[in-house]
């Protein structure tokens, strides 16, 4: 059974209509990301939270990216996992060895910071591109332009420097302390997605957060992603007794442009809508330009009634 979080009255604004905050369980990731990840559940954690099940045997999550979600909902018992092994590496020196983490973390901004900080950043980029060193991973994301951490076809990040200067050391520090203490009873594992949908049992959960399909050309592993394996394995996994939450693209544009992601039949029996904010993506690729017009709702699609 996953731990509760303490509550907070904190809850991000809603749209008229759409998914209602939830107000009997409270479930709040902890202040402020770890790292910055594209399609983070970060604000919104808790909504998502609030419609999970309370007894959970034990939790999986195939895409854990930014992990807002696993960490907002603190499980005793959970398997994490994504196809990125420098991200996963990541998640486990967190839970392993924290003060080798948050040193991966100063020394790298320090070295930023000294001189011509875009210089610094396209060589640690270029260096992490060659390497695939986690260590350098860990502050490109903290830098990268609006938190969009972007790869290429072949796997090289290749998102510019972002204007701002990223957390200081001390808070990372405190960051990784607050994320480490919600995430002690995960597991962290390099692996494809359906493995860990496959491992699902009677009274397990399983959330998805995949590679959206309106914008997946601009995620990392996105090419080899098929939305059509994630849904068989949702049907097995349903079969033998496990329920399963799928995120999955809404609207955008605030709500003139509706993303129309066929569902099999039968598979999910609750669906609902979630404001996420402001796109990532198009603040990207608008160059900052203003987003008023650019307001997502994603579908949170579940395999029982909710």
């Amino acid at each position: 059974m996953a731990r509760r979080p303490r509550e907070s009255a904190d809850q991000p604004p809603q749209l008229p209509g759409l998914f209602a905050a939830p107000t009997i369980r409270d479930f709040e990731p902890p202040r402020g990301q770890l790292l910055k990840w594209i399609g983070s559940k970060q604000r919104f954690a808790s909504q998502i939270c609030a419609t999970f099940p309370a007894d959970v045997r034990c939790y999986y999550e195939p895409f854990v990216g930014s992990a807002s979600v696993c960490a907002a909902f603190a499980p005793t018992r959970g398997v994490a996992s994504d196809v990125l092994r420098p991200l996963v590496t990541l998640w486990r020196t967190l839970c392993q060895d924290p003060a080798t983490l948050c040193g991966w973390y100063a020394e790298r901004w320090h070295r930023l910071l000294q001189g011509d900080k875009v210089a610094n950043y396209l060589e640690m980029r270029a260096e992490y591109n060659r390497t695939r060193d986690p260590a350098d991973l860990l502050l490109l994301v903290r830098a990268c332009y609006g938190g969009v951490v972007r790869f290429a076809k072949d796997g090289s990040m290749n998102t510019p420097c972002g204007v701002h200067r990223p957390i200081q050391p001390q808070e990372f520090a405190r960051r990784a302390e607050a994320w480490r203490s919600r995430l002690q009873g995960v597991r962290f594992e390099h692996s494809d997605f359906e493995a860990m949908v496959d491992a699902a049992g009677p009274g397990d959960l399983v959330y998805c957060d995949p590679p959206y399909a309106d914008s997946q050309n601009a995620l990392y592993g996105a090419q080899a992603f098929s939305l059509d394996r994630l849904l068989a394995a949702i049907d097995r996994a349903k079969v033998r007794g496990a329920r399963v939450a799928l995120s999955i693209d809404g609207t955008k544009r605030s709500g003139r442009k509706v993303c129309d992601v066929p569902m099999p039949a039968g598979l999910f029996v609750t669906d609902r809508q979630v404001v996420v904010g402001r796109s990532m993506l198009r603040r990207f690729q608008l160059g900052g330009q203003t987003l008023e017009h650019e307001v997502v709702a994603d579908r949170l699609l579940l395999t029982w009634q909710a």
